[in-house]
């Protein structure tokens, strides 16, 4: 177990961009990517969001939301977020790193922190937040069983594709729907630990993965500049 860890924590502590992306000038938020150590495999936490919130809901995401005043950095809002969803204490999570950020369709910075819970977490989901929280091997996110990729403009207009697993969970007998930035975060996350080529197409150079997820969010975060000054 400790060495599987100690693996992940090595190979995520040089993805670490800690708060570079910090200064842009978008709204924060931030998501918690919780991993755990189940049966000898890294696992992956995730909620599925209650159906009566406005935004997104029924859909799979990370722990998370917007950042408030009280939030010292992203690291905060992403363990505040996760106790009030899930009522994980911020003691109980080992945090390791803040990964390249993403950007959602209410044009938020998304900041996704990477941090180890024990497996033996018993999560309180809010049930006005949250109606589920299911786990998923991390290996999932390279070598799945149930994917596909839709083709999906982003806000700024720019063409991409956005992955899309289906998950069957037999401990919950149902299955998870797991797409967006949600699938963009788990599976950047599955390429950072374990080094390897997945069984699908990504967008980045997979061989200079740290250069090439900086270079690709500079330019999507460029284009969505170019965009808002277009419309001014």
């Amino acid at each position: 177990r400790e060495s599987i860890k100690e693996k992940a924590r090595l190979r995520l502590r040089e993805f670490d961009v800690g708060d570079r992306f910090s200064h842009l000038p978008l709204p924060k938020a931030s998501v918690l990517l919780p991993l755990m150590v189940r049966e000898g495999k890294l696992h992956l936490l995730l909620t599925l969001r209650s159906m009566q919130l406005r935004r997104s809901p029924g859909q799979v995401c990370f722990p998370g939301g917007k950042s408030e005043a009280i939030d010292k950095d992203e690291i905060d809002t992403a363990l505040r977020e996760a106790k009030e969803e899930v009522g994980l204490q911020p003691e109980k999570v080992e945090v390791i790193c803040r990964l390249v950020p993403g950007i959602d369709k209410m044009n938020h910075l998304v900041t996704p922190v990477v941090g180890f819970i024990e497996d033996t977490f018993q999560a309180t989901p809010n049930p006005d937040e949250v109606s589920d929280v299911f786990v998923v091997p991390l290996e999932y996110f390279v070598k799945p069983l149930n994917y596909k990729t839709l083709p999906y403009k982003t806000s700024t207009g720019y063409l991409s594709r956005m992955h899309c697993f289906i998950y069957d969970d037999h401990e919950h007998k149902m299955s998870f729907k797991i797409w967006g930035l949600t699938a963009h975060f788990a599976v950047f996350l599955a390429l950072v630990i374990f080094g390897k080529r997945p069984t699908f197409e990504v967008d980045y150079d997979l061989d200079d993965l740290i250069s090439s997820s900086e270079k690709n969010f500079m330019n999507l975060y460029a284009s969505l500049c170019k965009r808002k000054k277009s419309n001014l």
